[in-house]
């Protein structure tokens, strides 16, 4: 393989892992209480509409 072909695939991998790595480092943010609130009841909603249209369907 040509030096080039090398040089891009160690490229394509280092942005792979470098990507990897930031997601990772992002992945353990802070949410306040009031959002995790509106989170948790946004979906306790929507299960709710699940379980009726769940219960609709299988009429």
């Amino acid at each position: 393989m040509p030096m080039i072909g090398w040089v891009f695939l160690l490229l394509a991998l280092a942005l792979m892992v470098g990507g990897l790595l930031m997601l990772k480092d992002s992945a353990n943010m802070p949410i306040s209480r009031e959002k995790m609130a509106r989170i948790k009841k946004r979906k306790a909603e929507v299960e709710a509409e699940e379980e009726k249209e769940k219960e609709k369907d299988n009429w």
